[in-house]
């Protein structure tokens, strides 16, 4: 299976995401998304895909979201803080040929693995 996993190896939970994608016998190409982050159409894309709002792709606890009067924006511009400051992208991503998944609960990516 063909898996691909947006990842910030700082992050216990896209770790421990990673780790069961390994165990279930997945080796997932590895993106860390701080370094080479997705195009705001691929994130919409994959936002799309795993059927949830922007609003839950973003992370609300960076300070940046603050910093960035983000609280009440819109999807569009969101997304466009998402892309121009990729650590505002919740993680971790997961992308297999059965769907995408954000893997919060890490139990979320499951049905596509």
């Amino acid at each position: 299976m063909d898996a691909t996993i947006y990842h910030n190896p700082r992050c216990s939970t896209s770790r421990k995401t990673l780790d069961k994608l390994k165990e279930a016998g997945i080796e997932p190409t590895v993106v860390k998304y701080l370094d080479t982050p997705p195009s705001r159409a691929e994130l919409k894309r994959m936002i799309e895909a795993a059927g949830i709002p922007v609003s839950k792709a973003v992370r609300k606890r960076e300070a940046l979201y603050s910093e960035l009067k983000l609280d009440g924006a819109s999807d569009d511009q969101l997304l466009d803080a998402m892309a121009a400051n990729p650590i505002l992208i919740e993680r971790p991503f997961v992308v297999t040929d059965k769907g995408v998944r954000l893997a919060r609960p890490i139990e979320s990516v499951d049905d596509i693995i």
